[in-house]
């Protein structure tokens, strides 16, 4: 049988970076703006946190590289309900986060062809056919998925890379300044009203271990595709976001749909504004591809664990799991279908919020368990003591940031936890039963 193809360090960085680019830069300025050019303070924090994060990950990664990513690390020290109760809250959140991408495109879209946002029904409809577009474009497996991701990237390389470089050029001092505090914010308001949006920005630094099962030499490879796609990540929005506050009036930049393009507007002209919408749209849409990937794989490695519905196991000749593609196609459909509001707008907000969430809980359930995978690997003292004070870094930061995501996204994300603990309850017959019955024979023996 012919060995399917896998993902290789450079294409595996690439799913890391435009996973978090592809969907998190585009937009940040503008929500950013209507804070003010305070909120960059929030780029210390979230930095430091997202890095602390990546850095457990990549540690993780060293003493577990089953498949699985972050549910195999949480197994580790919690078992079969651990496994589970991250697998299917991160499972959730790719879902919901995949629909808020998708409005996302649908917008930058809209520029060009307004007739796409004209009604809540013609926004819905669109993106449930984006949703579909990139579920079919993952049917060519983990190499073809790879590739795409490493060309749409570059839309978000090119203009937000370029302006990082270029567009301290047209930086002004004073239009900096004049952004800094409309609101007359604290420091600590200003920090903390950015956290949850910072987040969402660098969520996806975990997709390297997620896909861990479709990667080559996974034990180096992800570890190393983790840092350095979140480092990229993390140096690019602080600069792009710095620079965009003293080119373009902060109320200008806070009504705006197009941030980047309208930077290069008023850069150079409007056709190259135009041309860096489309570029935007580009590299959404491969943040859209990747991360439908990233969620099929996540169901396939719950079903090899009899965690899933056996059919999310199944491939074709590429290695693309496609029932389990379509099947998640209908349940982002089902999502979208839930959008369609008046108040579009604010649902989407819902949605990020909600996918912070319940991302964020599955961090910290599997950075805890370092510590196990720590003391059943004899690692030297020095080493012990550094991973663990990073790791309550990060889980510290994550805490945080559920916090700062407001009371309606934390309790979504408790009523989501519930709803797995009671999946659970119909599944923990498949891993504890036997255990239970050689209790009770025990038991009868001791009679």
């Amino acid at each position: 049988m012919k060995e399917q193809k896998k993902m290789n360090l450079m294409q595996l960085t690439f799913i890391v970076a435009v996973n978090m680019m592809g969907s998190g830069i585009i937009m940040l300025p503008t929500n950013m703006a209507q804070v003010g050019a305070i909120s960059l303070l929030s780029w210390i924090v979230t930095a430091l946190g997202s890095m602390a994060i990546a850095y457990g990950f990549a540690q993780a990664g060293l003493f577990n590289d089953r498949s699985g990513g972050m549910a195999a690390y949480a197994e580790d020290a919690y078992g079969k309900d651990g496994y589970f109760q991250v697998f299917f809250l991160y499972f959730l959140s790719l879902a919901i986060g995949n629909v808020a991408i998708a409005i996302s495109a649908v917008g930058y879209l809209a520029s060009f062809f307004p007739g796409l946002s004209a009604t809540p029904i013609t926004t819905c409809v669109t993106v449930i056919v984006l949703l579909w577009l990139t579920t079919f474009a993952n049917f060519g497996g983990p190499s073809v998925t790879g590739k795409i991701g490493s060309v749409t990237v570059w839309g978000v390389i090119i203009p937000v890379g370029a302006l990082c470089i270029i567009g301290w050029f047209w930086f002004s001092k004073d239009t900096f300044a004049a952004a800094w505090n409309p609101q007359g914010l604290s420091l600590a308001q200003g920090m903390g009203s950015s956290i949850s949006l910072t987040l969402w920005a660098f969520l996806g630094m975990e997709s390297a271990a997620q896909n861990s099962s479709a990667v080559e030499n996974p034990k180096k490879n992800v570890p190393l595709a983790c840092m350095f796609g979140t480092l990229g990540a993390a140096v690019i929005y602080i600069l792009s976001t710095t620079v965009i506050q003293g080119i373009v009036p902060n109320a200008e930049l806070a009504n705006s749909t197009g941030p980047f393009g309208l930077a290069y507007a008023k850069m150079f002209s409007p056709t190259v504004g135009s041309i860096i919408m489309a570029l935007a749209v580009l590299a959404c849409l491969g943040s859209l591809l990747g991360w439908q990937f990233t969620i099929a794989q996540t169901g396939k490695s719950a079903a090899e664990g009899r965690m899933f519905p056996a059919f999310f196991t199944q491939t074709n000749s590429m290695g693309a799991p496609i029932k389990g593609m379509i099947v998640l196609g209908f349940v982002q459909t089902g999502l979208a279908l839930m959008t369609i509001s008046p108040t579009l707008s604010e649902q989407f907000s819902a949605l990020v919020n909600l996918a912070v969430v319940t991302n964020v809980i599955p961090y910290i359930v599997s950075l805890s368990a370092l510590i196990v995978m720590m003391k059943g690997a004899n690692v030297s003292d020095g080493v012990y003591k550094r991973n663990v004070f990073i790791a309550v870094v990060a889980m510290a930061y994550s805490t945080f940031a559920i916090y700062a995501s407001g009371m309606e996204a934390v309790m979504g994300g408790a009523l989501v936890l519930a709803l797995t603990y009671i999946i659970w309850g119909f599944l923990a017959p498949r891993f504890t039963a036997p255990a239970a019955a050689s209790t009770s024979s025990a038991h009868k023996a001791a009679a």
